[in-house]
């Protein structure tokens, strides 16, 4: 069973000693903004403490880094912008509580079936930000919890004036780096990408178990 009750000056630590890696120590160009590390999420609250730094399995990091690569190729000037990576079981926790009940529930893995990607660090929220660090426009902002985050009605989306085809194609670019990076696509959400599936994270790799 996880350690609820970690304080959050010891998640660097504890990240390290799992064998996670520091993205920014792999590639200093892609941009660290922790949607979790303040307010601005659906949660409402921070959930990191002063965690700044995203670590994910030193494979899933050199995947992003590839991803970057793949961007830059394409826009010189764009470049990936990490919201959320690793997620220690201990946080999963309490965003579980915060959603059970609700119709958000859908969109937050229950800890107690042994989580998610993101909690054995194989899994990455990420969008792509321009030349003056403005992400490009997406039709919704990420960890927006809704079914104009789908990526599979996209289409119809843009037909019923929800997004536009500008954002799309935006939509369509990040997907195409991801996967040149080696990720997996996630249906009800435009910004998550897994670098391993479910079952393999929890039958191969070590849960965040802090």
């Amino acid at each position: 069973m996880w350690t609820a009750n970690i304080n959050a000056q010891d998640y660097d630590s504890a990240m390290i000693a799992a064998g996670m890696a520091d993205i920014a120590t792999i590639d200093p160009t892609i941009t660290i903004d922790l949607m979790y590390a303040g307010p601005n999420n659906f949660v409402g609250e921070n959930m990191y403490g002063t965690l700044k730094k995203a670590y994910l399995h030193p494979e899933a990091a050199a995947g992003v880094a590839k991803a970057q690569s793949a961007l830059k190729k394409e826009h010189p000037g764009y470049s990936l912008k990490v919201c959320d990576a690793a997620r220690p079981m201990s946080v999963q926790g309490k965003m579980w509580k915060k959603v059970k009940g609700t119709p958000k529930s859908k969109y937050v893995s229950n800890p107690t079936r042994g989580g998610g990607q993101h909690n054995y660090g194989l899994a990455v929220d990420i969008t792509i930000i321009d030349e003056k660090g403005k992400e490009l426009p997406m039709g919704t902002p990420v960890d927006h919890l809704g079914y104009e985050s789908n990526i599979d009605m996209e289409a119809d989306l843009v037909k019923r004036g929800i997004i536009t085809e500008a954002e799309r194609q935006n939509r369509l670019l990040l997907r195409k780096v991801m996967r040149a990076g080696g990720f997996s696509t996630l249906r009800t959400e435009w910004w998550h990408f897994n670098f391993r599936s479910r079952a393999i994270a929890q039958s191969r790799y070590k849960r965040l178990d802090f």
